[in-house]
């Protein structure tokens, strides 16, 4: 596929996909007209790089890793600095940060949603006020 269509399909723009290719992310076939042609596996690898950049993640050190995460696994651990090591400890302790986060807050919407179930049953259809208390000592248990 050519560069727009993979743009499109990843929401990623060509810009970015080319910076991508000069980092050594990803790589095309070029074209003596210099029309580049990526593979369909380009598609999810587009994806897991944004992804990692997101996680705050810098380029180089996604280059590194970036082999460990494909199929089939082929790890170069030869150029795993101690300065890669530690970046990727502390991003793996900040991503297990944001899980539990994001655990405590699903936890909290489902409790939420219990009790308002367990309320309308409870009371017939009820409107929002008569489950401000009860939104309340949920919103409260969720900053805890």
């Amino acid at each position: 596929m050519r560069i727009g269509e993979l743009s499109e399909r990843t929401g990623t723009s060509r810009r970015l996909l080319r910076y991508y290719e000069e980092q050594g992310l990803i790589g095309a076939k070029r074209y003596p007209n210099g029309y580049r042609e990526y593979d369909e596996s380009y598609v999810d690898k587009v994806r897991q790089i944004r992804e990692l950049l997101a996680s705050g993640l810098p380029t180089r050190v996604i280059r590194q890793i970036l082999p460990c995460l494909e199929s089939p696994r082929v790890i170069h651990v030869a150029d795993a600095t101690p300065e890669t090591i530690a970046t990727l400890e502390r991003e793996r302790e900040r991503m297990t940060d944001r899980i539990r986060t994001l655990e405590r807050n699903r936890d909290a919407i489902t409790e939420y949603l219990n009790r308002v179930r367990r309320m309308r049953n409870q009371r017939g259809s009820g409107g929002c006020e008569d489950f401000e208390d009860e939104v309340g000592s949920v919103v409260a248990s969720a900053r805890a």
